[in-house]
């Protein structure tokens, strides 16, 4: 507590601070509920126009990453093989020691001030080169669209359709702003409500939600969209004329019963999807992970923009995002790619020194790149971090950081609402360790160690940031008037005035891959991305640990989810013990019997399967990312994350898996849940 406090602050009376979630790339806005120096309570703050008020699970959660009794709480060097604690001087002084070679630096999704310092700190270092990570991302739909849109990112106005047909998309779960797509979701649901058709292999969140969820068989979606577009274009005669002859062609000269055979999908539900879609306006069509994972994911993006241009989508439910004025706050949005382009560079002795920060790619990597072992022929190694993640324990020298609940920052969120903003991070508290600090005083404090010119006039991060904002030129903000230090601090944002953008749509050729036959390997892995630990980096945080699966329900563990065909194939009954074999390796998991799958399809969620991160996360599940082969996707060069096939037989003795609720998914034939279709909806509920 403060021995001094504030003249407003009174003893048992909470006080309210702005401030911005770090706990997925969204940047949703939110409010610190502090009393007597301590912060005790998130919640959304409602001016954002990312989140409106909104908070996820993962955003609630962040408390107990402040609070975890695992952080690393001083710096750290290796010394006769171990890590021991140093000061900050000597810790500074390695650094600046070890940056005369090629240095590299690995993060998260950066935005803001903290790029802005990284791109200066990687410029003065010999023009070093910044890989940018995610294990969730859309990083293939976005290379995707920007090319078939003229170069203009679309901004996806769930909000305004009617109709959606989402070939994978987790929208209102793991999408790159779940708080923001989610508050659209509910307007989408509401009078006059709209329809939601999901195909995919696995059921997401976003699938349970659906009015119709297609198990479509995995590597398949290409063929789903073409089919649908053919029975636009020949049973409701919408438009192709404004497709190239080849795409034409592709559309028109195809057979419903051949691609429903392919598909997996009756012809019957492609009917039904495409009567949905020609019958009301506002439709819009996207794909994601599920077929983003795929080695042909750019395909299935070209696909669904097909169908986009013929309902006429595009300025409607696909508009173009207005031209950040700042290019150089704007997000640099990783991927997979980043690893094999990082095993490339030490391969090739392109790195002699690489900084780690806000991920942990010994724990994300597949076995099949051999990164940890690789990592050996990198000479100095930093990571800067919160937690003992895996990284860490190979790392030359530790920087400790501060919590999100500790700093000065700014972000500019991945996905922007209806106005462009740069979100203020401003600290809850004071530091629980004095001797952790933030990425912007550490990229601060090296730029000055290597005299940048203009940066001996900050003594700190927050006088740089504060500067930043106090000289923000009026003529940017959105209203045109201006801010000041202390309506930022109170409003917990910049709105900024963006230039128009227009699309200009270009559709690339496609061709359609399947999946070749396997008999060694019969199965798809799915390596489930969800909600709440996301891709393991919430493991350590124990309410998202017992936080239910939104699906499964099952806490604290890992599970091989499966169709009831396929259990029965295998041999195998929920509890089960299963190995689920690659050519990169074997993971085990228990069973979990669920018709939300494909048959051809076992996934294996995310997030567990830590061999360091803390109590609450080590030794605990499997992680599936590791036994992932390393195939890159056609045109984007990501992973192909739902490519990997796989192999699976019991062993062992049965389990208990731990859920919220062991009760039964289906109704037996006795019809307990009735169902309504829109139309009556809205003759019933509508008006109410």
């Amino acid at each position: 507590s403060y021995l001094v406090p504030e003249e407003y602050v009174v003893p048992g009376i909470a006080v309210w601070y702005a401030s911005t979630c770090r706990q997925c790339p969204a940047g949703c806005g939110l409010h610190g509920r502090v009393r007597e120096g301590r912060v005790l309570k998130l919640e959304g703050n409602p001016e954002s126009p990312v989140n409106t008020g909104k908070l996820c699970q993962m955003g609630q959660a962040g408390l107990q990453a402040h609070y975890n009794p695992d952080r690393v709480r001083a710096p750290m060097a290796r010394k006769d093989g171990k890590l021991v604690e140093i000061t900050w001087d000597e810790a500074m002084e390695l650094v600046g020691q070890n940056l005369g070679g090629k240095v590299a630096w690995l993060s998260d999704t950066i935005s803001g001030h903290q790029a802005l310092l990284l791109d200066r700190f990687l410029e003065k270092a010999g023009g070093g080169k910044h890989y940018v990570h995610e294990v969730v991302s859309n990083r293939i739909g976005l290379t995707a669209w920007s090319e078939m849109l003229g170069g203009v990112e679309p901004r996806l106005r769930i909000d305004k359709a009617r109709v959606i047909v989402s070939l994978g998309a987790d929208l209102v779960g793991t999408s790159e702003s779940p708080v923001n797509y989610s508050r659209q979701y509910a307007e989408f649901r509401s009078s006059p409500r709209g329809i939601l058709v999901q195909a995919e292999p696995k059921m997401s969140l976003t699938g349970a939600n659906a009015d119709l969820w297609l198990a479509v068989r995995p590597g398949t979606e290409t063929v789903l969209a073409l089919a649908i577009a053919n029975t636009l274009a020949t049973k409701h005669k919408k438009d192709v004329g404004m497709l190239p002859k080849s795409l034409q062609d592709l559309v028109l000269h195809r057979n419903i019963n051949e691609d429903a055979r392919v598909t997996g999908v009756s012809g019957q539900h492609i009917i039904r999807t495409t009567k949905w879609l020609s019958t009301h306006d506002n439709a819009l069509v996207v794909a994601g992970h599920a077929a983003d994972g795929q080695p042909h994911g750019h395909d299935v993006h070209v696909a669904a923009m097909i169908i986009n241009v013929m309902l006429g989508s595009i300025g409607k439910t696909i508009e173009p995002v207005g031209k950040f004025p700042f290019p150089q706050l704007e997000p640099r949005r990783g991927g997979t790619k980043a690893l094999v382009d990082l095993v490339a560079a030490i391969d090739g002795g392109e790195i002699d020194t690489l900084f780690v920060s806000g991920a942990n790619p010994v724990y994300t990597a597949s076995a099949a790149l051999n990164l940890k072992e690789k990592l050996a022929n990198v000479p100095f190694k930093v990571s800067l971090t919160m937690f003992p993640d895996e990284t860490m324990g190979l790392a030359d020298l530790v920087l400790p950081l501060s919590s999100p609940m500790e700093e000065w920052a700014t972000t500019v969120p991945a996905v922007q609402g209806d106005e462009a903003i740069i979100a203020i991070q401003q600290p809850l508290m004071e530091p629980l360790y004095a001797t952790t600090r933030s990425l912007g005083e550490i990229l601060l404090g090296l730029l000055k160690k290597q005299g940048v010119d203009g940066l001996d006039a900050y003594d700190s991060y927050y006088a740089f940031i504060k500067d930043a904002v106090s000289t923000f030129p009026a003529e940017m903000t959105a209203d045109g008037k201006g801010v000041t230090w202390e309506s930022v601090l109170q409003k917990g944002f910049i709105a900024v005035r963006t230039g128009q953008q227009t699309f200009q749509p270009k559709l690339a050729d496609l061709a359609i891959n399947l999946p070749a036959e396997n008999t060694e390997y019969p199965y798809h892995l799915i390596p489930s991305p969800r909600l709440g630990l996301w891709d393991g980096r919430h493991a350590n945080i124990p309410w998202l640990q017992e936080a239910p699966d939104q699906i499964s329900k099952v806490v604290w563990d890992s599970w091989a989810e499966m169709h009831p065909q396929t259990a029965k194939a295998l041999g195998v009954k929920t509890g089960d013990n299963l190995r689920i074999t690659s050519a990169q390796g074997a993971i085990d998991a228990k069973v979990y019997v669920y018709k939300g799958m494909h048959p051809e399809a076992i996934a294996v969620p995310l997030g567990q399967g830590h061999e360091a991160y803390g109590r609450y996360a080590e030794k605990r599940g499997t992680n599936p990312l590791a036994i992932l082969a390393v195939d890159t996707e056609s045109n984007s060069g990501e992973i192909a994350q739902y490519a990997t096939r796989v192999k699976a037989e019991r062993v062992g003795n049965k389990d208990s898996l731990v859920m919220m609720a062991d009760g039964n998914d289906r109704q037996l034939g006795r019809k307990m849940v009735s169902t309504v279709t829109p139309d009556v909806f809205e003759m019933t509920e509508g008006e109410a």
